[in-house]
């Protein structure tokens, strides 16, 4: 049998543990056998390919630490016990059957080496993982699997880590616990782990179609700009919920802010990358933009102080859905007030709900209620939950929102129909509030089950001006409630109208949006 030129050793490697490394010395050494009982013979200058795994995803708790830190913990500990050692980064991909291919392949193309089973040993302990190994003809040494020696894998590592469990400062490596406490990435990966508002994959929701959210958002880039532009102030300009980068894309043209230093900082993995991917594109004008991975509500971001700019643009309410509602937004208040400058200031754009949000008022719809039972659509496809909406009648769709919206966004949320004159439109009868809520929602179809985990009316514009105030904010004139007359003709309007409950007769439309711009006292 062939001695080998590489022990291949796939995995994220956010932890390395003093076992791993006495094993992949045992294994160089040949004193280990494989999981056919087979001794493996590795030739005198056998190396390790750490296949670093998920190389382009971090900032998640599936993922918590970025590749680079996790290459250079290799690389330490590789140096400190003296293992040979190369390290290959291998893309995040989906599940799949051909796993082991895509990191065969991959380390392939980076290490410009033939890793095939003549030369090749795999080291592996996941059953799964280590199946598609054998499937392509590898052999396999199982590592922690079955090793007497071996009481945590590197996973359960740093789930002590997570816990707080002291009992993992004696399983990891020692050189990768200097590495941890160095950089505080102990700090990182509990903040990742235990933060409430974000899935395992870095986002608020697991159910957004990113292509819509960003084409959208990036269509209402140049009009967001021109309502906040005359009020910014140059020096240090940061947003908050930045999306893609578009809001800062224009911001980056703008020959007021070309001594500044521009930010975005978002708590989606995936906005953040794209923003990275047109920065690297050459799309901003102004060189001095950077973006950050980052939940301000889980800690500062920017020093004291050192802010003149913050702008929140269609974010407010989603702060307020996926946390503890106006709690979480008097946190962000009280953080966006700390890191401002004297003189600086906050500007906030987003929607706004209705003055008397508790008064009942009646929902006039085109349609019947009666016309489609709201159904579970929680497995469907997009494609899917698109077409089954959009087939609905304004007032079908209320019903299949009164199913939908209180299971996912827990609003105390109810309706009740009445009966309506002949020939006469559907009447619903609920709050102004509830009203608003589903009138604002009803044409998302793209991102419907993601849409309605957001509550758009938690705060009316005297809650904003008391929240603000608390803070410690100053609020300018052009602060205040407005009605966007396009989305009422378009959107609100359409099939729709709201009436006095008592009287029937028509009611105008409430404001619809808030703009404050809060100042710092000098």
């Amino acid at each position: 049998m062939h001695d080998v030129a590489f022990v291949l050793f796939p995995g994220r490697h956010h932890l390395i543990t003093s076992f791993q490394v006495t094993y992949l010395q045992a294994l160089l050494r040949g004193e280990v056998v494989d999981t056919d009982g087979r001794p493996v013979r590795c030739a005198p200058d056998a190396r390790v390919v750490w296949a670093l795994t998920s190389a382009t995803h971090s900032g998640t708790r599936r993922n918590p630490v970025p590749a680079h830190r996790r290459e250079a913990m290799i690389e330490l500990v590789a140096d400190a016990e003296r293992l040979p050692s190369l390290v290959a980064p291998v893309p995040d991909v989906a599940p799949s059957d051909r796993f082991a291919t895509t990191v065969v392949r991959s380390v392939e193309l980076t290490l410009d080496a033939r890793v095939d089973p003549a030369t090749t040993v795999v080291a592996c302990s996941t059953p799964e993982v280590a199946a598609q190994y054998a499937a392509l003809g590898f052999r396999v040494a199982a590592v922690e699997r079955d090793h007497p020696d071996a009481p945590r894998r590197p996973w359960d590592v740093l789930e002590l880590l997570v816990a707080g469990d002291d009992a993992w400062h004696r399983l990891v490596h020692p050189a990768a616990l200097r590495y941890y406490v160095r950089y505080d990435l102990e700090r990182l990966v509990r903040e990742a782990h235990t933060d409430p508002t974000v899935s395992s994959e870095g986002d608020l929701t697991e159910t957004r179609d990113y292509a819509t959210y960003t084409a959208a958002f990036d269509d209402a880039s140049d009009r967001k700009w021109a309502q906040v532009a005359p009020f910014v102030r140059p020096g240090r300009v940061v947003d908050l919920g930045c999306a893609a980068g578009g809001l800062l894309e224009r911001a980056a043209r703008d020959p007021r802010l070309v001594e500044s230093d521009l930010y975005g900082v978002d708590v989606s993995r995936h906005l953040i990358a794209e923003a990275q991917h047109r920065q690297a594109q050459g799309v901003f004008a102004n060189p001095n933009v950077f973006f950050a991975q980052r939940n301000l509500l889980r800690g500062d971001v920017f020093p004291a102080g050192s802010v003149n700019t913050t702008t929140t643009l269609a974010l407010t309410h989603e702060i307020a859905s996926y946390g503890a509602g106006r709690a979480d937004l008097e946190t962000l208040a009280a953080r966006i007030f700390a890191h401002t400058a004297p003189g600086g200031v906050w500007i906030n754009s987003d929607v706004l709900g209705p003055e008397d949000p508790d008064t009942v008022v009646e929902l006039h719809l085109d349609g019947s209620p009666d016309e489609h039972p709201a159904v579970d659509m929680g497995s469907w496809s997009p494609a899917q939950v698109r077409a089954h909406l959009e087939a609905l009648s304004p007032a079908a769709r209320l019903v299949q929102f009164a199913r939908d919206f209180p299971a996912l966004s827990g609003a105390d949320w109810k309706v009740e129909w009445a009966d309506p004159a002949p020939g006469a439109r559907s009447v619903a009868r609920l709050t102004r509030r509830a009203a608003m809520e589903f009138l604002y929602t009803r044409d998302y179809t793209d991102n419907w089950l993601s849409e309605c985990h957001e509550r758009f009316c938690d705060l009316t514009w005297p809650d904003w001006a008391e929240l603000l105030t608390a803070a410690g904010f100053e609020i300018e004139p052009a602060s205040g409630p407005w009605r966007n007359d396009w989305l009422v003709e378009h959107r609100l309007g359409r099939g729709a109208a709201l009436a006095d409950a008592t009287t029937g007769a028509p009611l105008p439309w409430p404001d619809t949006h808030v703009l404050s711009v809060a100042r710092r006292p000098a």
